[in-house]
């Protein structure tokens, strides 16, 4: 009889194990009874509930990422970004969870791995709107530079949404990261080409300038030469005129109707 007993214990506690399921670390747990109604109060992290007679739904609740890639938003200046990613993170208030799961569309979530995830799809439709209102404001070229302000218009856009739909005491925006943003291939090169075409422009126009420079430096020169030639022949001159004075050079008469006549000048 004893051994029925201790046999019956040990299957019972075996049937309470298999049938219980733990509410995870960053979770939040429901109870649907056996008639499929959700129960009001939520599970706490950590707690043991069982599973036999109903069942219990688990509900991420911190650090939940929603990550949009390849998108195409377009810019103000009408030209399409070839690639923009963003990742947004948000929270579920705890507290909250067994009336979101109850009173809002269930096509608002997302179900990964057992788990649901709480507004998922409702808040990535609200980022996707929000990315392409807040790049709108912006050149294609500008987008990158503006990282920082786009990601807080994104954060300003989405928290003012939850807050019309009374949302925003259950919902929570942690984090927004613009990832990657690549503009489109045609405005990229006409900015190379822009910024070539001025680059050339400047070095034309310093040539341009180095040659108007040379030119005034060589007129210059030109002008000083004259007067430096002048100079030179007249100090010739007046040295000439000077060593005949003192005896000191030959003098050369050159008649008009003869080729010339050498004089020694004394010694």
């Amino acid at each position: 009889m004893k051994n029925v007993t201790m046999f019956c214990i040990v299957c019972l506690a075996c049937l309470s194990f298999i049938g219980c399921t733990r509410v995870e670390t960053g979770e939040v747990g429901v109870r649907v009874d056996m008639s499929k109604q959700i129960q009001g109060t939520e599970l706490m992290p950590g707690t043991w509930n069982q599973t036999i007679i109903g069942s219990v739904l688990t509900f991420p609740v911190k650090d939940i990422q929603i990550s949009l890639e390849n998108k195409t938003p377009m810019t103000s200046d009408n030209t399409a970004l070839a690639d923009f990613d963003i990742n947004v993170v948000y929270a579920i208030n705890p507290s909250s969870v067994a009336e979101l799961y109850s009173t809002k569309s269930k096509s608002f979530n997302a179900i990964y791995e057992g788990d649901i995830y709480l507004m998922y799809n409702y808040l990535s439709t609200l980022i996707n709107n929000a990315a392409y209102k807040s790049i709108r404001q912006y050149k294609a070229l500008e987008v990158a530079d503006n990282r920082a302000n786009i990601e807080e218009s994104i954060r300003q856009y989405v928290t003012e949404q939850l807050k019309q739909e009374k949302l925003d005491t259950s919902i929570s925006i942690t984090v927004v990261q613009v990832r990657n943003v690549i503009p489109n291939q045609d405005i990229l090169e006409s900015a190379t080409n822009y910024v070539k075409a001025q680059n050339e422009l400047k070095i034309k126009t310093t040539e341009v300038e180095i040659a108007r420079k040379e030119s005034e430096r060589m007129a210059a020169l030109a002008q000083n030469s004259e007067k430096s030639i002048a100079y030179m022949n007249a100090q010739a001159a007046l040295n000439i005129s000077e060593g005949i004075k003192n005896g000191k050079v030959q003098t050369i008469i050159v008649p008009s109707n003869m080729t010339g006549l050498m004089i020694n000048s004394p010694k």
